[in-house]
């Protein structure tokens, strides 16, 4: 009996942290959903259900009517994002089946620092970004962006996909070796499909981390054409006499429209990827 009031009391402390964290986390969403429906510009009036909802700071954004193209940064992001995305992808399918397939002088040493890499941030090396990009004369490029945040997605994400390589059996490349595949075969129609939870993983992250990323984009766009989002979002509250926060939400909530799709596609592969990357290896 005793025992049984035990885990009642248990699993009734687990749902009230569970409702706080989901608390914590929903409200703000739902203050910013709630703002961008209501009228004026300030959010001292504004509240999660609004009196009169309205439709205007939605059409500001796709009309231009605050002088601020919102499209053209919705787009400049969208295209930083999924270059980054498929280049990254690119980039650490190759070099984590190098350290999961083959050995070669360094190895150890070579992943030990893209460990270590990941424990300096890559804001830290702002000042240095900016010379580079005065230096090569690419401020305002959004290639050099890609290849910046692409050098940040690949030490730790290929410390993952490797991790999730090494719990494939080798006998199966050894096998299709056998049959005269060769690596580059048994990479393409053999690794790959079996990483696909992984390869998911790597994914998400390289198509989230560019939209959320002001301090690096900050430095090499400079002119308001090539901004990002969070650059072009920033503007909308800068000045206070013409700031406009509920605004600022609408543009806010469209953003998060491609990070929830991608989200809802690739869910069950980020979980199962997720977990068994960081387990086995």
């Amino acid at each position: 009996m005793d025992q049984g009031k035990s885990k009642t009391k248990k699993l009734l402390i687990t749902y009230i942290i569970l409702a706080i964290v989901i608390l914590i986390i929903v409200y703000p969403l739902i203050w910013t959903i709630g703002a961008s429906f209501n009228p004026g510009d300030s959010l001292s009036s504004t509240s999660i259900i609004p009196a009169n909802p309205t439709l205007d700071h939605y059409r500001k954004l796709f009309n231009n009517e605050a002088n601020l193209p919102y499209l053209n940064w919705y787009w400049n992001s969208l295209k930083v994002s999924l270059s980054t995305m498929i280049l990254s992808l690119t980039l650490v399918s190759f070099t984590a089946y190098a350290f999961s397939r083959f050995r070669f002088r360094g190895k150890k040493n070579s992943l030990l620092l893209f460990m270590l890499l990941q424990m300096v941030p890559q804001f830290s090396a702002l000042i240095a970004i900016y010379i580079l990009a005065q230096l090569l004369g690419m401020i305002n490029s959004h290639f050099l962006l890609i290849l910046i945040y692409v050098g940040g997605q690949v030490p730790m994400n290929t410390y993952l996909l490797k991790n999730y390589f090494d719990t494939i059996p080798v006998s199966l490349d050894e096998n299709a070796m056998l049959d005269g595949a060769s690596r580059f075969t048994i990479f393409r129609r053999i690794l790959l499909p079996l990483a696909k939870p992984m390869l998911a993983v790597v994914a998400m992250n390289g198509f989230t981390g560019p939209l959320g990323d002001f301090a690096i984009s900050s430095v090499v766009l400079r002119n308001t054409q090539y901004y990002t989002l969070p650059l072009g979002l920033y503007q909308l509250v800068t000045n206070p006499m013409t700031a406009s926060y509920t605004t600022f939400a609408a543009g806010a909530i469209l953003i998060s429209i491609p990070i929830a799709a991608a989200f809802l596609m690739l869910q069950k592969y980020f979980i199962t990827g997720l977990t068994t990357g960081g387990t086995k290896g």
